[in-house]
């Protein structure tokens, strides 16, 4: 029953991310399944659960992730230790992963072009889209960002503008990616934004020789 409820929730994602979320019904999903809407409703009670479902995981999956690289998984309010804490090394590498992880991992991936084509159809998923890809990732940077400044680790600047700086390129080659289906043409997306990150704490990060 188990192996079932996964083939339905990923299937239904796969369609979602393919079709909208609008366009895919109960029938849609049945039907690519090989099964009636009455099977499927033993184990969801409609489309809203499955998307509920959907949605639910990513928020764990999410939440893991950020511990395994030893990062907040939570909004700063909720664990400000965990930002204060957060290193350098592990920030950078944070964000490398997460191109990965949005770019290669299936239902990441699957979840993210759902959200994108959903944004202009309707509010509630717009919101989803800003708090997993947009606002919400430039403001958890900005409070890495502002600890790392207040501990003296980085330059005294506005820590929402270093955000934006920091992440926009990460956001920039993910959109590159989906057009090209392949981590770049003329160098890979990973390398560049290895590369960026490094440089950019390079930059704005304080010397040992220069003062606070």
């Amino acid at each position: 029953m188990a192996d079932t409820k996964e083939k339905i929730l990923m299937t239904a994602l796969r369609l979602f991310a393919r079709d909208g979320y609008e366009a895919v019904s109960v029938r849609t999903i049945a039907e690519a399944l090989g099964m009636t809407k009455g099977a499927l409703y033993r184990h969801y009670k409609n489309k809203r659960d499955i998307f509920d479902s959907i949605v639910e995981r990513m928020i764990r999956i999410d939440g893991e992730r950020a511990n395994a690289h030893q990062m907040p998984a939570e909004k700063y309010d909720a664990m400000p230790d965990a930002y204060e804490n957060a290193s350098l090394e592990n920030i950078q590498k944070y964000t490398v992963e997460q191109f990965r992880f949005w770019t290669e991992d299936e239902f990441a991936s699957n979840f993210r072009k759902m959200l994108t084509l959903e944004q202009y159809r309707s509010t509630e998923m717009a919101q989803l889209y800003s708090q997993c890809i947009v606002a919400g990732p430039v403001a958890y940077t900005e409070d890495l960002f502002r600890e790392l400044i207040k501990k003296g680790v980085f330059k005294r600047e506005d820590p929402k503008l270093l955000a934006i700086e920091f992440y926009a390129p990460l956001f920039l080659l993910i959109n590159m990616f989906d057009k090209t289906g392949k981590t770049g043409e003329n160098g890979d997306c990973v390398e560049i934004l290895s590369n960026h990150t490094k440089q950019f704490i390079q930059s704005h990060v304080i010397d040992s020789g220069e003062g606070k």
